[in-house]
């Protein structure tokens, strides 16, 4: 019973320490994401984005709009000019 204690308090400061240089170390180390998947996790926003100004400024009507906002939401790209 103690050996199992003893084994989970070291666990657990085990945990304690590698968070806390985790968090202490510089920031060049860390991984960064790819740029290929931050971009393609970011281009459905933009391309949202890109839909509402044409739509706000008169640039595409609402049928293209909708059917535009649709093929996002259904998760294909939207043909956005």
């Amino acid at each position: 019973m103690t050996a199992v204690v003893v084994v989970l308090q070291l666990l657990i400061l085990a945990g304690a320490l590698y968070d806390t240089v985790r968090l202490l170390a510089p920031a060049g180390r860390r991984r960064r994401p790819c740029s290929r998947l931050r971009r393609r996790r970011l281009a459905p926003e933009a391309a949202e984005r890109q839909l509402v100004a044409q739509r706000l400024h008169g640039l595409i009507g609402a049928a293209a709009y909708r059917e535009s906002m649709a093929a996002l939401a259904n998760g294909r790209r939207p043909d956005v000019r």
